[in-house]
């Protein structure tokens, strides 16, 4: 009887400690999630919302899981070099002005897109810097 509940008590142990464990991915987009949250209250809260849920017809929401998947390689270029353009999003036609962030490294970039990506009802997974990098050259 000693051993049977030894045995479970270990295959218990076991058990949590395999399902417990995170893989590196899952690991590394769940730290980019908390520094982008940082980086997304101090420089994008004021207008897209605490809860991403915009500022009227001058900030779009960020809770359009279609749009962000949509414009993700257009991301990067309106935050490192802001908006000065009206765009229309859904149907919606935005013409506030969106600041430049340039002093952001491509680093911080991709974590603020981690939490705005997976974030307010969006689940899309890990941005890259490498992939920041790219979009940006292709910046128009």
């Amino acid at each position: 009887m000693r051993r049977l509940l030894i045995g479970s008590l270990l295959t218990i142990a076991l058990f949590s400690i395999v399902y417990g464990c995170q893989n590196a991915g899952q690991v590394k987009q769940d730290m980019y999630h908390v520094n982008g949250r940082d980086i997304y209250i101090k420089h994008c809260q004021n207008c897209h919302g605490s809860k991403g849920e915009g500022l009227g017809t001058l900030a779009p929401a960020l809770t359009d899981s279609i749009s962000l998947k949509q414009n993700k390689q257009k991301i990067a270029c309106f935050i490192k070099n802001g908006i000065k353009d009206t765009i229309i999003i859904h149907g919606q036609k935005y013409e506030g002005t969106m600041p430049s962030f340039p002093e952001l490294y491509d680093i911080d970039i991709a974590q603020v897109m981690v939490y705005i990506t997976n974030s307010f009802g969006n689940n899309q997974g890990i941005y890259t810097p490498e992939q920041v990098a790219n979009d940006l050259k292709n910046c128009k």
